[in-house]
């Protein structure tokens, strides 16, 4: 049965990944409606010829990489339970300590190093993509630094995590489920306060913007939308990468304004305007409190599903996947497959939302700065620096855009522009 199941699942990877392959090289168009073609959302109107070919390429590639990983992570944990590394990972752990908590430590060191030698060729790969095609310009051991720090904070969160939840299994095996998503909610709050003062500085260097008049204007287009902001900060992006970005992030006092280095150095104070008022309109309506809401609304959702799939599987299939119970620290690797493939699943519901949302942030921002120019040039300058593709194919923008495209973007602002000109001349 083991071998089966195996079989089965490599077999499903290949026809998977060789659909995605198929789809995005060979079926999915790019290409702009006619009625598009000639407009600021052209991206022959902004591109160059080199520039149209590498978007193209890098968009392919980059996509498939997407599609390949997170199955692959499935594919990972499935051999792991198959080939009975869960009960190697368990033996060192009781040989080593007779703590409980330590033992669970021990068990999830080895599977997360494991995990990571196993992803590693893959990210790796996606790092030397985004090298290759100049959007990175990070060096290998500042990247390889980043993936170390990844390890030890998914590993440090995760101590807690599994422990917890282990000890909820045991506690109660059919209302785990619900006690694990209560107390996952004061614990997700608490992260999002920590991200921007704890966890995002082990990473970058943030520092109030150097640009005073520049934060001056940002300030000032943040009062007039009734932010209690003080600060903007600037974080050094430009030795990992050409991208352009900024955010807002953070809960309560330790919210903050953040601009990359990159954006401040290759756009205009008025484009930058722009995207300060797009990410302003986040605040303005709320949108972070919605996304915390619909992400713990989603993950009980997630939790009671993966509870019931992990019983269900575990009585048919647990000899084969050697797995003796749910309560049992071996099947650990069942609940994290199960759960990365309900999020996969989800994804298309969450972008969705997000899409609206960022859809809604954009009408805000050009309301607030009434200048269509500079949130066109925005987008195109965005669209250059990322190599992002102005008309993705359908599945790539369900499962990966949590963003309008760039067409229904720019499309909008030149909407925006002829109805104000007509409003204007009547």
């Amino acid at each position: 049965m083991a071998r089966k199941i195996g079989l089965y699942g490599i077999l499903a990877y290949v026809v998977y990944g060789l659909f995605f392959y198929w789809y995005l090289f060979y079926f999915a168009d790019s290409s702009l409606q006619f009625e598009y073609e000639g407009s600021k959302a052209d991206p022959a109107t902004f591109l160059n010829g080199r520039e149209l070919m590498l978007t193209e390429e890098y968009s392919k590639i980059r996509n498939l990489l997407f599609f390949l990983s997170t199955p692959f992570e499935w594919l990972f944990y499935l051999f792991i339970l198959l080939l009975g590394f869960g009960n190697a990972f368990k033996k060192w752990a009781e040989n080593s300590s007779k703590f409980k908590f330590v033992r669970t430590a021990i068990y999830l060191f080895w599977l997360s190093l494991f995990a990571f030698i196993a992803t590693t060729p893959l990210n790796y790969i996606s790092y030397s993509l985004s090298k290759s095609y100049n959007i990175s310009t990070q060096s290998f051991s500042s990247w390889m630094k980043d993936e170390l720090i990844d390890f030890w904070i998914n590993f440090g969160m995760m101590i807690i995590i599994v422990a917890v939840l282990y000890w909820l299994i045991n506690k109660s095996r059919k209302r785990w489920w619900l006690y694990a998503w209560l107390l996952s909610v004061p614990f997700t709050l608490f992260m999002m306060f920590l991200q921007p003062v704890v966890i995002d500085p082990l990473y970058n260097d943030f520092y109030p913007l150097k640009n005073k008049e520049l934060e001056t204007k940002i300030l000032n287009l943040a009062d007039k939308a009734g932010i209690p902001a003080e600060h903007v900060f600037e974080v050094n992006m430009a030795e990992k990468t050409n991208a352009l970005n900024a955010y807002v992030n953070g809960i309560g006092s330790n919210s903050r304004i953040v601009l990359w280095d990159t954006t401040l150095n290759r756009l205009s104070d008025d484009q930058i305007l722009f995207i300060m008022a797009h990410e302003m309109a986040h605040y303005v309506e709320k949108h972070i409190y919605f996304g915390i809401a619909g992400y713990l609304l989603l993950s009980l959702v997630g939790l009671y599903l993966t509870a019931k799939l992990m019983e269900y599987v575990i009585g048919k299939w647990g000899n084969a996947l050697r797995i003796p119970a749910v309560n049992d620290i071996r099947s650990l690797p069942l609940f994290l497959m199960i759960l990365s493939m309900l999020l996969f699943i989800s994804s298309p519901l969450s972008n969705f939302v997000s899409r609206y949302q960022e859809s809604r942030a954009d009408h805000y921002a050009i309301e607030m700065t009434q200048n269509t120019e500079a949130a066109i040039g925005t987008f195109q300058e965005l669209t250059r620096a990322g190599l992002s593709q102005v008309n993705p194919p359908l599945l790539v923008k369900i499962f990966r855009y949590g963003h309008p495209t760039m067409l229904e973007r720019i499309s909008m602002l030149e909407d925006y522009e002829i109805n104000n000109k007509a409003k204007t001349n009547e």
